[in-house]
């Protein structure tokens, strides 16, 4: 099963949705302003994407926690506010990327036999 970890507003995360219905693949929809990500998730995440390119410094979140200024822990900030996460964030199985990247997916639905 593929999951798209987005937010309802946001654009890139309606293409992925579309990418996928197009080929008719079932996806799971996480929409990380209402759920946000486990620490499970985001450790399985981390295995394809290194944490610190998930952040999207340019968010307003990022700029409102002031984040550009701080050290800080990607992992706990992350959990703790899941809309500085640059989305959408595509996982198959072991396999995810973050953002825009429409050819990555269509290798994740071959692998996955959808």
């Amino acid at each position: 099963m593929i999951q798209i970890f987005g937010t309802k507003k946001c654009k890139e995360s309606a293409k992925a949705l579309r990418f996928f219905k197009e080929r008719n693949i079932k996806v799971h929809f996480v929409d990380l302003a209402d759920k946000g990500i486990s620490k499970g998730e985001l450790q399985n995440i981390s295995r394809s994407v290194p944490l610190a390119e998930l952040i999207d410094i340019e968010s307003r979140e990022y700029e409102k926690l002031n984040l550009k200024y701080m050290k800080f822990n990607p992992e706990d900030e992350i959990i703790a506010h899941p809309l500085i996460i640059k989305t959408p964030i595509v996982r198959a199985g072991k396999r995810a990327s973050c953002g825009l990247k429409p050819e990555v997916w269509g290798e994740m639905a071959l692998a996955e036999d959808v």
